[in-house]
């Protein structure tokens, strides 16, 4: 929302934002850090030279699917090791290959 003020200043234009009272504490917590306790001050310059970091978590979401789905895998063995007291060696090889695919995204995120 933006506001007018027509009293001759310099900066004649009134920008708002409405935050939490935690993300207030911060903002105050971030401006004491600095020694500054001119609000309008530190916001303008937050506004016009900060930056803000955009994070891509696609990578840890492909992580967790395929964490969802070792986890089902081992869900299945289990239950078919609990009514047949066999374990088979495709068994492994499936929960070998699921660790295999988590252990490749790691490598490529980093």
């Amino acid at each position: 929302m933006e506001n007018k003020i027509t009293d001759g200043r310099k900066r004649n234009i009134i920008l708002r934002v409405a935050v939490t009272e935690d993300e207030r504490d911060f903002i105050y917590e971030k401006m004491s850090d600095l020694k500054t306790k001119n609000f309008g001050a530190y916001a303008r310059k937050m506004l016009i030279d900060g930056y803000a970091i955009n994070t891509d978590y696609s990578h840890l979401k492909a992580v967790a699917a395929e964490m969802q789905k070792i986890d089902i895998s081992i869900k299945q063995i289990a239950n078919r090791v609990n009514s047949t007291t066999r374990i088979y060696e495709k068994d492994f090889d499936e929960m070998k290959k699921g660790i295999a695919d988590i252990w490749q995204l790691l490598k490529s995120s980093l």
